[in-house]
């Protein structure tokens, strides 16, 4: 492990990352972001999702600093009076979770068919590129309204509140996956042709032991890339998704349905109930999306 450090330490990717101000407090805040949703049970100040604790004459009570604030709800209350703040940690936790478990689906769906394509080549490849092109013409919200729109009416209402994550998270990826296969492709129809593969080939290696043992590991390059982007994007389609009203439930509320919520009171005078789970938001995604573009930079040999 010492080993791995220094090796890492003494890499281009992490000289790169020092000589960026930028990239280090985007990680400093992606860090502070990912660290508050994590320990939210530990660190938020009321838990808002307990409904016996909540009192409804505290509702609409201004950040702390305001004089007819209080110190017990830094952040203000919402219409519910639930602390806001605790609110925000506790669904950063929701938007990250369905952000990760989005990327990590369209990742290994879109690179298993991509390495296929690339690799195998012919009809298989004419079909998942053909398919992903007629994808690709969609924005992906779309897709994701059309995937979740589906699962509504086909499944029961009450069936639909217990699996609404996982619909999600699955509407989220699966709009996601041609970005993968199209960059996997291109790369895999590269690294087939070269000698390290054909080698592999005369000495009689399966196929699917050179695509993963040989091939997949050269192309994980830009892949890193695109999930680290797609990261951003992913939670900011669940918060679309969520502000729209078809993401998670509203018993276990994500940023974008704090923000929907605000809305709603944004023009009489409670504008921190939405501000700051918009602030929230707009951190979170702005750290992940420069620390994509830095590693885009960093992992690109013309750069250096």
């Amino acid at each position: 492990m010492s080993g791995a450090i220094v090796r890492f330490r003494d890499s281009d990717l992490w000289w790169s990352f020092k000589r960026s101000p930028v990239t280090i407090l985007s990680a400093v805040v992606a860090l502070i972001c990912v660290g508050g949703a994590l320990l939210a049970p530990f660190i938020a100040p009321h838990d808002p999702f307990d409904l016996a604790s909540l009192n409804l004459g505290d509702a609409f009570k201004p950040p702390a600093w305001d004089e007819m604030g209080d110190a017990i709800y830094p952040l203000g209350t919402d219409d519910q009076g639930r602390d806001v703040l605790s609110a925000i940690l506790y669904g950063a936790r929701i938007s990250l979770l369905v952000g990760f478990c989005a990327t990590a689906f369209a990742t290994v769906f879109g690179v298993s068919l991509g390495l296929l394509a690339g690799y195998i080549g012919g009809a298989i490849d004419s079909v998942l590129m053909r398919i992903a092109d007629i994808q690709l013409t969609f924005p992906s919200i779309l897709v994701a309204l059309l995937v979740d729109g589906v699962v509504r009416a086909a499944v029961p209402r009450e069936v639909h509140d217990q699996i609404a994550l996982f619909v999600v998270v699955f509407a989220i990826g699966i709009s996601e996956w041609p970005k993968f296969a199209r960059t996997v492709r291109g790369s895999t129809l590269v690294e087939r042709n070269k000698e390290y593969v054909l080698a592999a080939r005369v000495i009689g290696v399966p196929s699917l032991r050179i695509m993963a043992s040989h091939v997949l590991p050269n192309v994980l390059g830009p892949v890193l890339v695109i999930a680290t982007l797609n990261l951003g994007l992913a939670i900011l389609a669940e918060a679309t998704l969520s502000f729209l009203g078809v993401g998670v439930p509203p018993t276990q509320p994500s940023l974008g349905t704090l923000i929907r919520i605000g809305n709603d009171f944004l023009f009489s005078g409670e504008w921190w109930i939405a501000i700051f789970p918009g602030l929230s938001l707009v951190a979170m995604v702005l750290s992940v999306n420069l620390l994509g573009d830095w590693l885009r930079d960093a992992l690109n040999p013309k750069l250096r």
